[in-house]
């Protein structure tokens, strides 16, 4: 049996990161798999086939092993950040991202253990698990996306600005931005 906690993975993919922001990029990505994962796991598991719990199941066994695999790439930013002169922002976002990350993990790693029992009980945890995890992966993946600043051109960045042109039109924070300025007044009629 392999052992997918984060501890047993040494280092992890950033430990020499030159480029924080594409480091969290990559992150970010990982993140929103993992919100696809246990968002699937969370449909199929409310499904009353055997096949679909199987397959949730699978998606938990899958969330557990990319969680950790998440964690230990955020704790080895965390490492190269401490080492490395960087400003507090960037290690208090990665100190966020890291929190997120063991939490999911450990909210996937219990949800497959529930899953695996014989009694409906646990079986039930299990299920209440896999929504929490899907409620930490949609949260990780928010403030994935919310760490990563928009990405500059040259003369953009020379002169300080964002270059409009190149923030991505499904932006989720500029999204979740926009939704809480519109958001209609309560009470005003």
């Amino acid at each position: 049996m392999s052992d997918h906690s984060p501890a047993a993975r040494a280092g992890g993919a950033y430990a020499d990161v030159d480029d924080p922001q594409q480091a969290l990029r990559h992150i970010g990505s990982h993140a929103h798999q993992l919100r696809a994962i246990t968002r699937a796991a969370d449909r199929f598991n409310a499904n009353d086939t055997t096949a679909d719990r199987n397959t949730a199941v699978w998606l938990v066994s899958s969330a557990v092993g990319a969680s950790a695999e998440l964690a230990s790439e955020l704790d080895g930013l965390a490492r190269a950040l401490k080492e490395r002169p960087a400003d507090a922002g960037l290690r208090q976002t990665v100190a966020s991202l890291r929190v997120g990350a063991h939490q999911l993990h450990a909210a996937a790693r219990a949800a497959d253990h529930y899953l695996e029992q014989d009694n409906r009980e646990d079986r039930e945890t299990g299920s209440w698990l896999i929504a929490s995890a899907y409620e930490l992966a949609k949260k990780l993946a928010a403030a994935s996306d919310d760490s990563i600043t928009p990405a500059r051109s040259g003369q953009a960045a020379a002169n300080g600005a964002a270059d409009k042109t190149l923030i991505e039109p499904h932006d989720p924070a500029f999204a979740r931005r926009m939704a809480a300025a519109t958001a209609p007044i309560r009470g005003a009629a």
